[in-house]
């Protein structure tokens, strides 16, 4: 008979795989893609190196996991955020100042799942995160435009178009590490007139929104 692992089993090894991840995204943070060798990964989650590779074959499927891992708890910070009440033109500037604001607060991180040269794999994951982002950004904007806050477009052309200039813009920044206060309220006016809007007029429109 095939063995069969125990629910205790299992649970300890998805335990041990969770660890391991965690410890992934501490040296992603610390050191980029380049830092996590899996050996540097076992070191940091306090098992063996042939521990790692048994949940992940070799480093990019680790990579693989990791950044889908963290991709998934940014999106999940976007949604949140565009979530809260408010016209769609103001979900759109949710969404911007969300994703840019979490980006500069940890931006070894954010270079990485942004820009940082990855392994194929990882590249592919890249674009899923790139389109999942678009596609959030697309829905808000449509809505806009339904509601005559913002002219007649394509959706998801202008959306995409935006999240290449936000990646385009935070690239600098994030590379250098240091501080830039002003950047996520440029990159929010920029965008606004790109869309065929202002926060001026954002402001005299909503007013009385919290």
């Amino acid at each position: 008979m095939p063995y069969r692992r125990t629910p205790r089993v299992q649970a300890r090894l998805d335990t041990q795989r969770a660890a391991i991840v965690a410890a992934a995204t501490d040296l992603l943070a610390d050191r980029g893609y380049a830092g996590c060798s899996m050996a540097a990964v076992a070191a940091r989650a306090g098992v063996a190196t042939g521990t790692v590779y048994k949940h992940f074959p070799g480093k990019a499927d680790l990579a693989v996991e990791l950044f889908r891992t963290v991709v998934d708890r940014e999106v999940a910070a976007v949604h949140d955020a565009m979530a809260l009440p408010g016209t769609a033109t103001e979900r759109v500037v949710a969404f911007l100042e969300t994703f840019a604001g979490r980006a500069l607060k940890s931006p070894r991180l954010a270079y990485a799942l942004l820009a940082e040269p990855v392994d194929p794999a990882v590249e592919a994951e890249r674009l899923v995160f790139r389109r999942t982002f678009r596609d959030a950004a697309a829905k808000q904007i449509a809505e806009a435009v339904r509601e005559n806050a913002l002219p007649p477009q394509d959706p998801e052309l202008a959306a995409a178009a935006l999240i290449g200039a936000v990646g385009e813009v935070l690239v600098g920044p994030l590379a250098d590490g240091q501080p830039h206060p002003d950047v996520v309220p440029n990159l929010v006016s920029f965008a606004l007139r790109a869309l065929g809007t202002s926060k001026q007029t954002l402001g005299a429109s909503d007013a009385g929104h919290p």
